[in-house]
């Protein structure tokens, strides 16, 4: 059984007339930019995705990286993947750390977030220390804040979430999802993949946090007590740091892909009636993983 109360859900763990030729050329090239814009909008809905699919980006891997995600119409492409599922919602989430839109896939509703909403906590608490409001040395039920937190994302405590959180004062935690562009009620706890993915970049580009604050953070989301979904899909040579979620019929994973000099979020998210179907959106996890990973990261 839970630690947290059902109103805080994380799972079974470890307790987004005349014109000039001047303006005759600018008209030219402006209805040159619509029919591109046109034909681009049409080869990104000819995907067959239901969600939302943002403007192609090309990233800093290879050319053209984050156009091709799920573009694809052959088997093993997230469009196939996803129109495979019955019985729960699926979500997916794309992006490149280094910038441009979020990619989107399925239904990218909102979320019980599980246990990937103690990213946020953990983000929070960590600024806090660095404006001087808070320490990691100070005790937090016979341990120390530093223990709690790399509890609560390594083990994925829930104990130590609640006493973190209690610590913040929901209140704050709310202002810090909202300073960095979240909307996040802890008492809800609802998130989209969309959501995450943007908290996932901006702690890996160093938005959120001082360098040996994310380094700490990352580190904490390296060997947790659960590889078993993104991490077991991404492949020899890839880098993973995540931060799973499991609760009832909640199954998720927001994970940061690190290979050759670029990493990527991805973030997928599934929400059933109960979790009697766990290894098959397991399996799910692991084939998205494999199309997302094979398309960022081609081999040779």
């Amino acid at each position: 059984m839970d630690a947290y109360s059902s109103a805080y859900p994380a799972g079974r763990h470890y307790h987004g007339a005349g014109r000039s030729p001047l303006s005759l050329v600018l008209s030219v090239a402006a209805a040159l930019m619509v029919l591109l814009a046109a034909v681009t909008s049409a080869v990104v809905r000819s995907e067959g995705v239901t969600g939302t699919v943002n403007a192609p980006f090309a990233g800093t891997g290879p050319v053209g990286a984050m156009t091709a995600v799920g573009a694809g119409a052959e088997d093993g492409s997230i469009a196939r993947i996803i129109s495979r599922v019955s019985g729960f919602r699926v979500g997916v989430a794309v992006a490149d750390t280094a910038g441009g839109p979020v990619r989107t896939f399925g239904d990218t509703a909102a979320y019980p977030a599980a246990s990937t909403a103690k990213l946020i906590t953990a983000a929070a608490y960590l600024k806090l220390v660095e404006a001087g409001e808070v320490r990691l040395d100070e005790t937090l039920r016979n341990f120390t804040a530093a223990f709690q937190l790399k509890s609560m994302i390594n083990s994925s405590n829930n104990d130590s979430w609640l006493l973190l959180m209690d610590r913040l004062g929901y209140q704050r935690l709310i202002q810090y999802a909202a300073s960095i562009g979240i909307a996040y009620d802890p008492e809800d706890n609802r998130l989209t993949p969309g959501e995450v993915a943007q908290v996932l970049t901006k702690l890996y580009a160093g938005r959120l946090l001082n360098p040996i604050n994310t380094a700490q953070l990352l580190g904490y989301m390296q060997e947790t007590n659960n590889e078993e979904l993104i991490p077991a899909a991404s492949g020899p040579g890839i880098t993973v740091y995540h931060k799973y979620g499991q609760l009832g019929g909640n199954l998720h994973d927001a994970a940061l892909l690190e290979h050759g000099g670029t990493t990527y979020a991805l973030v997928i998210f599934t929400e059933g009636a109960d979790s009697t179907d766990e290894a098959e959106r397991t399996e799910m996890i692991h084939d998205l993983t494999r199309a997302v990973v094979g398309t960022l990261f081609p081999a040779g």
